[in-house]
C-alpha cells in the first residue's frame, strides 16, 4: 500500500459553515463581550451633551444663466460655467468665513473661523448618483439659536460675494458687446450689398430655386417629346396599313375620295354607264355609221365633257392621270363606303404624322435652349450660396449681440444676481444623544469585539470539534464518523448475551444494539476492507492518541459488524496495564492474553459471545504482568498471532493509547493495519500530529472520528424515542442483520479480487 505522509496538514477551507460553527461555538464569549459593551454605550450617551443641527441649500448657479443660457454666455467669461469643485473650496475660504465672524460679531463676540469650521459641513447634494447643483450647509452646535444665526450669516455672505462676481462678469460682457457692435453693422452692409449686386447682374432672386424650376420644365419636354414619338410611330404605323389596304397614293386616293362623294359626278357617271350600255344593245343591231350609233357616241362625247367640266370643279383641276386616260375619270370616283372611310382614315394620318414633326421639332428646339441654360445653374448658385450664409451669419450675429446687450442691461438695472435659496435655515434640531443609536452602535461594537474575541480564542484552542478538522489535521482518510448518543438513548436491557453477564455490560450492550451506531460501524467496516485492494485485512489494530476516546467500545462494534458479514473474528484486549474489555462485555479476566504469553504451554481459550445474533470470540488482557512490552515484543507474542490469522478470517486488537507507552507500537508490529480513532472535544490538534508521527512508520491506514454531533434527524427511520427519552427499537434487536446493500456491497468487493 502507498506510504501516507503523516506530517502533511490538509489545508483548511473557511468556508461560511466553518466560521459559523466557530462563532457557535464560542458564543460564549460574544454574549460576554456583548453585554459589557452595552453598559459602556449606556453610561457614555448619558454623559453626552445636547447637540443641534440646522443645514441651508442654495442653488449655486446664477439665475440669469437659466434664462439667457444660448446668447450672453457666449460673450461673458467662461467661468460663468461654474466649477463645482471650486466653487466648493471659495465657500470654505478664509475671506468669506473672516466675513461671516464680523457679522456674528454683536451676538457671539468670541466666535471664531476655526469655529465656524470645525462645526461647518459643506457638500454637494446628489439626486441618487447624479450631484445637483444645490449645495447643503449643516452646521451643528450646542446652542439651538447660534445654528441658525450662523448659517443666516454665511447665507449673505456668500449671496453677497456671489452678487459682487456676477455683475463684474456682466459688466465685462455688456463692454464686449459694444464694442462688437459697430463691426457687426459693417460686416452686415457689405454682405447685403454683395448679395443684390449678385441678383441685379444675373436677374435671379434665389438661383436653386429657379434651377429647380428649370429642371422640371426640361423633365416635362422630355417626356412629352417621349410621348410625341410613341404617338408618332403608332400613327405612322395606321398609316401604312390604311395604304397598303388602298393601294393607293395618298393624292389619288383624296382624288377618288372626292369625286365618289360628288352626286352630280356620280349623276354623270350613271347617264355615261347608261350611254355605253345603250351602245352595246345598238351596236348589235347597227353599224357603227348608223344613225342611232353616232347619236348615242355623241351623248357619250357630250356627257364625258361634263364629267370633265365637274371633275375640274370638284378637284380645282383635273390630275394629268385622268386627262390622258379617259377610263381612269370614269374609274377614280367609284369608291365604295368602305374605301371613303379608309380614305379618310389615311388622310387623317397623314395629317397627324406632319403635326407630330412640327411639335418634336418645336420641343427639340426650347430643350436645347433649356440645357444651355442649365448649364449656367452650378456656377451661379455656387456664388448664390458663398454670399447668402454670409448675410444670414452677419444678421444672426447682430441680432445676438442686440438681444444680449439688452437682457443685460435688465439684469443689471434689477439686481438680480442672488443664489437662489432651496432651503433657509431654522432653529436648530436636536440630534444627540440618541440612546437608541448609541445602544444599537454599542451592540454593534459588541458583536464586532465579541467575534474578534471568538476567533483569537479560536484561534489560541488546540483542540478538535469537528471532523473536518479531524480531517483537516492529518493527511489520513477518514473512514467514518461515529454518532455521539444522545441522552436518555440508554433505557432497560434490551439484548441479553450467551453468557453470564454483569450489569455493568447492560449499557454497551444497548449502546452496540444503537441502529445509526451499528450502520456507522459497517459502513466504517466496509471502507477499511475496500483500502485493501489485494486482499482482505487479516489483523487489524485499533488505538488512540489518548484513552477514553472510545476505541475498546469501536474495536468491539467493528468486531461485530465483520461477524455479520459472516467473518470469523477473534477480538484481542491488548491493553495488560488498564484492561477494560472484559468489564464492558462482563467477562472474567483471570486468565487472558497475559497468561498465553507467560506460559508457553498454555493453549488459547477465547470466550465466544454472541450479542445482537453476531458471534465473536474474544481473548482477555488477563492479569496484569509486570512488563507488558517485553511480553507483546517476544516471539511467542508473533506465534500467537500466526496462529490466530490462521484460525480467523481478521484478528482486531484493542491497544492501550499510543501517547506515554510503548505497547500500541509492539502491537502494531504484529497487525497488518493501525486504525486511529479520535473523539472530538477530547484530543487536541499536538497531540493528535504527535500520535500519527509516531506511528508514521507502520502501516496507518485512517482515522475514525468518535463523538460527531448530527444537527438533523439521520437516523429517525430507526427507532423512536419512549414516554422516556429513551429509544424503542422498530424491530426486535435479535434480527438486527446487516442491510442487505452493504452485505452487497462488501460482496462485490471481495468478489472482484
Amino acid at each position: 500500500m502507498k506510504e501516507l505522509d503523516l506530517n502533511a496538514a490538509a489545508e483548511t477551507d473557511a468556508g461560511y459553515g466553518q466560521l459559523l460553527a466557530v462563532l457557535w461555538r464560542r458564543r460564549l464569549w460574544i454574549i460576554s463581550v456583548l453585554l459589557t459593551s452595552l453598559p459602556i454605550a449606556f453610561y457614555l450617551t448619558l454623559k453626552k451633551e445636547p447637540n443641534y443641527i440646522s443645514s441651508l441649500q442654495l442653488l449655486v448657479e446664477p439665475n440669469y444663466i437659466d434664462k439667457t443660457r444660448g446668447i450672453e454666455s457666449q460673450f461673458t467669461e467662461s467661468t460663468v460655467d461654474i466649477d463645482y469643485a471650486t466653487q466648493l473650496q471659495l465657500m470654505r475660504s478664509s475671506e468669506l468665513m473672516k466675513r461671516a465672524v464680523e457679522l456674528l460679531r454683536d451676538d457671539y463676540p468670541n466666535i471664531t473661523v476655526g469655529d465656524i469650521r470645525g462645526s461647518l459641513r459643506l457638500a454637494q447634494v446628489l439626486q441618487g448618483k447624479t450631484e445637483t447643483k444645490v449645495f447643503q450647509a449643516v452646521y451643528t452646535s450646542n446652542d439651538r439659536i447660534k445654528t441658525q444665526k450662523v448659517l443666516q450669516a454665511i447665507q449673505k455672505v456668500y449671496q453677497d460675494y456671489n452678487l459682487e462676481q456676477q455683475e463684474m462678469r456682466l459688466n465685462k460682457g455688456l463692454a464686449f458687446i459694444n464694442q462688437q457692435l459697430p463691426k457687426a453693422r459693417k460686416d452686415l452692409e457689405q454682405a447685403e450689398q454683395q448679395l443684390e449686386q449678385f441678383r441685379k447682374s444675373k436677374n435671379l432672386i434665389d438661383p436653386s430655386q429657379q434651377a429647380v424650376a428649370v429642371s422640371q420644365t426640361l423633365n416635362g419636354i422630355e417626356q412629352e417629346r417621349r410621348a410625341i414619338r410613341a404617338q408618332y410611330m403608332e400613327t405612322q404605323t395606321r398609316y401604312e396599313a390604311v395604304q397598303q389596304k388602298l393601294a393607293r397614293s395618298p393624292q389619288n386616293a383624296l382624288t377618288s375620295s372626292r369625286l365618289s362623294q360628288s352626286g352630280r359626278y356620280q349623276n354623270l357617271l350613271n347617264e355615261i354607264q347608261r350611254i355605253e350600255l345603250a351602245l352595246v344593245e345598238q351596236s348589235r343591231i347597227y353599224t357603227e355609221a348608223h344613225p342611232t350609233i353616232q347619236k348615242l357616241i355623241e351623248q357619250r362625247q357630250s356627257v364625258f365633257a361634263l364629267l370633265q367640266e365637274e371633275t375640274r370643279r370638284v378637284l380645282g383641276q383635273v390630275p394629268t392621270q385622268l386627262v390622258t386616260t379617259g377610263n381612269n375619270l370614269l374609274t377614280e370616283g367609284q369608291l365604295g363606303g368602305v374605301d371613303i372611310n379608309l380614305v379618310n382614315e389615311l388622310i387623317t394620318s397623314q395629317i397627324n404624322l406632319v403635326s407630330l414633326q412640327t411639335r418634336d421639332q418645336a420641343l427639340a428646339k426650347t430643350e436645347q435652349e433649356i440645357r444651355i441654360q442649365l448649364r449656367e445653374f452650378p456656377a451661379l448658385i455656387a456664388q448664390y450660396n458663398r454670399l447668402q450664409p454670409q448675410v444670414a451669419i452677419q444678421q444672426n450675429t447682430l441680432q445676438q449681440l442686440l438681444q444680449a446687450r439688452q437682457e443685460l442691461s435688465i439684469e443689471l438695472a434689477r439686481g438680480g444676481f442672488n443664489w437662489q435659496v432651496v432651503e433657509a435655515p431654522l432653529p436648530g434640531l436636536k440630534t444627540g444623544p440618541n440612546m437608541t443609536q448609541d445602544l444599537l452602535l454599542g451592540a454593534v461594537v459588541g458583536l464586532f469585539l465579541g467575534g474578534v474575541a471568538a476567533f483569537v480564542r479560536e484561534a489560541m484552542d488546540d483542540g478538535i470539534h469537528t471532523s473536518d478538522d479531524l480531517k483537516n489535521q492529518v493527511a489520513l482518510p477518514l473512514l467514518g464518523m461515529i454518532p455521539e448518543l444522545p441522552e436518555g438513548k440508554i433505557s432497560k436491557p434490551v439484548l441479553n448475551l450467551s453468557l453470564s453477564q454483569s450489569e455493568k455490560a447492560l449499557p454497551m450492550m444497548e449502546l452496540l444494539g444503537w441502529r445509526p451506531f451499528q450502520e456507522a460501524l459497517d459502513m466504517i467496516y466496509v471502507n477499511i476492507q475496500l483500502l485493501n485492494s489485494g486482499s482482505e485485512w487479516k489483523s487489524l489494530m485499533v488505538t488512540s492518541a489518548l484513552s477514553g476516546e472510545g476505541k475498546s467500545t469501536l474495536a468491539l462494534g467493528l468486531a461485530l459488524s465483520a461477524a455479520r458479514l459472516h467473518r470469523r473474528v477473534l477480538l484481542i484486549d491488548v491493553d495488560m496495564r488498564r484492561p477494560r474489555l472484559h468489564q464492558q462485555l462482563g467477562l472474567s479476566n483471570q486468565e487472558g492474553l497475559s497468561t498465553l504469553l507467560e506460559d508457553d504451554i498454555a493453549t488459547p481459550s477465547p470466550v465466544s459471545i454472541s450479542p445482537l445474533g453476531s458471534t465473536i470470540d474474544v481473548l482477555t488482557a488477563g492479569p496484569t504482568p509486570i512488563d507488558p512490552v517485553k511480553l507483546l515484543g517476544s516471539k511467542r507474542m508473533k506465534n500467537l498471532m500466526a496462529e490466530f490469522q490462521q484460525t480467523y478470517d481478521l484478528v482486531l486488537l484493542d491497544t492501550p493509547p499510543v501517547l506515554g507507552m510503548v505497547d500500541a507500537l509492539q502491537a502494531a508490529s504484529l497487525c497488518q493495519g493501525v486504525v486511529m480513532v479520535g473523539r472530538l472535544e477530547r484530543v487536541t490538534q499536538s497531540q493528535l500530529t504527535q500520535a500519527t508521527a509516531i506511528l508514521r512508520n507502520l502501516n496507518l491506514i485512517g482515522i475514525i472520528a468518535n463523538g460527531v454531533k448530527s444537527s438533523n434527524q439521520n437516523y429517525a427511520y430507526y427507532g423512536s424515542r419512549n414516554s422516556h427519552g429513551a429509544i424503542e427499537q422498530n424491530q426486535p434487536v435479535s434480527d438486527l442483520q446487516v442491510s442487505p446493500q452493504l452485505e452487497r456491497q462488501f460482496s462485490n468487493h471481495v468478489k472482484s479480487r
